[in-house]
C-alpha cells in the first residue's frame, strides 16, 4: 500500500519555503501532503557536510526529490549539488539512519537520481538567504567600495 510520494519540481521546492509546516524545513517547495510530514522533520536535521555550518539542511538545500513509503519500507530519491561530491556516501547513511528512526519504517533506500541535475533553483528562500554573503547588485552603487568596506582584515604576520 502506498502511504505517500511525491516529486519535487524547482518551483514546488520554492513552494513549501512559504508553507507554514512547523520547524523550519528550509522552504522546499512542495505541499504538506506530497511529503509525509514526519520525513519532511527527520530530514530537516540532515545537513549536506558543506552547509551544516550555516544550518542548511538537505530539505533546505532542494536535494530532496521525492519519498516513497511501501508497508514499512521509505524509498527517498536524492538529487547531489554534483556528481563529484565527497560526502555522498556519508549523506546517504545520515539520511537512511534519519528515516529509518521513524516508528513505522523499517528499512529505508536512498537513490541518487542522475537523470536531473540540481540547480540553484532548487534551494529554499532560507537557503538563498544564508549563502547570499553580498547583497542583491542592484542595492548597491558602489559594488568596490561596499567589499572593500566588508573585507576582513588581515592581521599582521609577526616574525
Amino acid at each position: 500500500m502506498r502511504l505517500a510520494s511525491s516529486r519535487l519540481s524547482p518551483s514546488e521546492t520554492r513552494a513549501l519555503s512559504g508553507a507554514d509546516i512547523g520547524p523550519d524545513h528550509g522552504g522546499m517547495a512542495t505541499s504538506q501532503a506530497d511529503v509525509p510530514g514526519w520525513a519532511l522533520d527527520a530530514l530537516t536535521g540532515v545537513y549536506d557536510p558543506c552547509c551544516r555550518e550555516k544550518g542548511i539542511s538537505v530539505v533546505a538545500m532542494g536535494l530532496l526529490r521525492s519519498v516513497t513509503v511501501t508497508g514499512t519500507h521509505a524509498r527517498v530519491e536524492l538529487m547531489l549539488t554534483s556528481g563529484w561530491c565527497p560526502f555522498a556516501t556519508h549523506l546517504l547513511g545520515e539520511i537512511e539512519d534519519a528515516m529509518v528512526a521513524h516508528p513505522d519504517v523499517d528499512s529505508c533506500a536512498v537513490d541518487v537520481i542522475w537523470d536531473e541535475a540540481w540547480t540553484t533553483d532548487r534551494l529554499s528562500e532560507s537557503a538563498v538567504r544564508k549563502l547570499r554573503f553580498l547583497p542583491a547588485p542592484a542595492a548597491v552603487p558602489d559594488r568596490e567600495a561596499y567589499v572593500a568596506a566588508h573585507r576582513p582584515q588581515n592581521e599582521e604576520v609577526h616574525r
